[in-house]
């Protein structure tokens, strides 16, 4: 069922009475979300009809976006409380017994609660008792309301399962681990061989690594366009300060962009033919495989609270969600080729308008062009564009003004439905063996992209000194401090990346930014290796300082910083630090 007929219906998507009195206001406020969110659709509808009626002559107005109510709009000031306090209720937790209005209301308008309260009732309800106690008791010692009593810190202990796998070998590894222990309640920690390192480091490190080597062009998995521009990156708070999304800075990993599929819009399934052979052993059966694969990692993932580096297009995450796709949404993913499309069909529509009012002669209908040129000089034939092997089909003639319509629907039809059907539903077989898809319908497909892949934000030092913590030998006041803040305030997009990735061992952010990293990050004074000859220059730094490197503990995102005597010092050794000092996990 499309979107449009779904939100249209007028149907609550939860076990509530439709004699319940709140049931029609709850419809009619889905309906009008629903509306919100397809105002780019209904803009384009709007103006593929005036120029199917002859009303506009061109077509230059289809990029136009429509205008949207803000999401915050929708959000209930007094519901949000009471879902927030129920989810905090850990007998209720305990006993099964949340209100039945809880479930029904973020199933059916999940956009009447804020994303941090959805994501927090997510993480209480769909892993499980032990998890929800854990995650409880989590917030509540963040919050400082955390007891103290030994009793209480051991309910809801979350059992461990330490694996150790081969870093040369992260895919392969990968898919063993996710075989064995995906299906299982125990919280994955990796490890790698030949390595002393353990803990929170190199397990976010081994997802982001994963998430680089599933991307691999070699692989088969995921559509390419590498002519499009980069675009700029999304910064919460700040979409103007332009980065390269798909660069990989600092990781230390054998994987070159140039073996990456290249896509600005984000990662889509490459199109398969229907008869692709899926025996064993053939091309089409390890895509299929690797896609089960990412459905294991993406919900172990979620589950056990990890961040993947995996640039998925909003797209997929309608695909995630259950929501068909159609024409429109093609742009997302490749907004050359979606944009063809809609001209195409809006010469179709033409060509209907003209034939509905039998005014129309035959020269008429073949005088309609394709940006100044008739449809037979496209020389377009019956396979995929892109994929010649794809026949959409099995016919000689190319396509004419009378069979643009069919070609439209095959080529759509190939792209979001037929041709990726088989690899999403092993994706989905993968993702139900640990949780059930069906419970991240609570969010929208930007906010599972916040959810799986963490935060990117603007840093500025003003602010970042409120969410770091400074100790043993350093405070907010201290010159190194200020320093080490302004330089983090200027890094590009790539640095952060790369800074973030040393410290925590993932590139990005949890959702939340700095403000919610567990454990916190830390900055202490690293003494310096030749303390013996340490000549201070009465600002608290140090000459022999200058000839250290910063090391990190990314168990702990605890970075230890010497006293470096200028700005511009501390600026290029820890830049030396994070491209040098990754790959592998010693002790410092």
């Amino acid at each position: 069922m499309s979107l449009l007929d779904s939100i249209l219906q007028g149907e609550l998507p939860c076990d509530m009475e439709k004699s319940n009195p709140t049931y029609n206001i709850l419809a009619l406020l889905r309906v009008l979300e629903g509306l919100n969110q397809l105002a780019p659709r209904l803009r384009f509808q709007a103006v593929t009809d005036s120029f199917s009626v002859g009303k506009v002559s061109g077509l230059d107005e289809l990029s136009a976006t429509g205008v949207r109510v803000p999401p915050d709009e929708f959000i209930n000031s007094k519901l949000t409380p009471k879902l927030a306090r129920q989810i905090q209720d850990a007998l209720a937790l305990c006993s099964g017994s949340l209100p039945s209005w809880c479930y029904q209301l973020t199933k059916a308008c999940p956009f009447l609660f804020p994303f941090e309260t959805r994501r927090q009732y997510f993480y209480s309800t769909a892993f499980g008792l032990s998890r929800a106690l854990y995650r409880l008791q989590q917030h509540q010692g963040a919050d400082g309301h955390g007891s103290t009593s030994e009793r209480e810190v051991r309910v809801g202990r979350l059992q461990r399962q330490k694996v150790r796998v081969s870093r040369n070998r992260i895919l392969d590894s990968a898919a063993k681990v996710m075989e064995m222990y995906s299906s299982q309640k125990a919280v994955l920690e990796v490890e790698y061989f030949g390595e002393v390192g353990t803990g929170l480091g190199p397990t976010l490190e081994f997802y982001t690594l994963l998430s680089h080597d599933l991307q691999k062009v070699v692989l088969g998995m995921w559509r390419s366009n590498s002519s499009s521009d980069k675009p700029s990156m999304e910064v919460d708070g700040d979409e103007q300060k332009n980065g390269m999304t798909n660069n990989i800075v600092g990781l230390g990993s054998a994987v070159s962009i140039r073996d990456l599929v290249q896509a600005p819009l984000g990662l889509f399934p490459l199109p398969w033919p229907p008869n692709a052979d899926a025996s064993d052993g053939s091309q089409f059966s390890k895509v299929i495989e690797y896609f089960r694969l990412v459905g294991r990692v993406m919900a172990k993932a979620l589950q056990d609270g990890r961040l993947l580096d995996l640039p998925l297009s909003t797209a997929f995450y309608k695909l995630l969600l259950g929501q068909e796709l159609d024409l429109h949404d093609i742009l997302s993913f490749d907004t050359e080729f979606g944009k063809t499309l809609q001209e195409l069909q809006a010469l179709v529509c033409r060509k209907q308008y003209l034939e509905s009012v039998g005014l129309h002669t035959r020269d008429e209908i073949a005088d309609l062009r394709f940006r100044g040129a008739p449809i037979e000089d496209l020389c377009l034939d019956f396979t995929l564009p892109g994929y010649p092997d794809y026949i959409l089909k099995p016919v000689d003639e190319n396509v004419k003004i009378n069979s643009l319509e069919e070609y439209i629907s095959l080529v759509v039809d190939a792209t979001v439905k037929t041709g990726i059907m088989r690899q999403m539903e092993a994706f989905r077989t993968g993702f139900n063996q640990v949780f059930d898809i069906s419970a991240l319908q609570i969010f929208s497909p930007h906010e599972l992209d916040y959810l799986l892949c963490g935060r990117r934000e603007l840093w500025e030092a003003e602010t970042l000194v409120d969410h770091i913590k400074f100790d043993h030998g350093y405070t907010a006041k201290s010159p190194a401090i200020i320093h080490l803040l302004e330089i983090m305030g200027e890094f590009t997009p790539e640095q952060q990346r790369a800074f973030c990735q040393f410290v925590t061992g993932a590139p990005r952010l949890p959702p939340g930014g700095l403000a919610v990293l567990n454990p916190k990050l830390t900055i202490v004074r690293k003494h310096s290796s030749t303390t013996g000859n340490t000549t201070s220059n009465g600002t608290g730094s140090s000459e022999s300082a200058d000839d250290d490197l910063p090391s990190v503990m990314t168990c702990a995102n605890y970075l230890k910083l010497p006293p470096y005597s200028t700005k511009e010092i501390m600026y290029k050794k820890l830049l030396y630090a994070i491209s040098e000092g990754q790959g592998s996990f010693d002790l410092s």
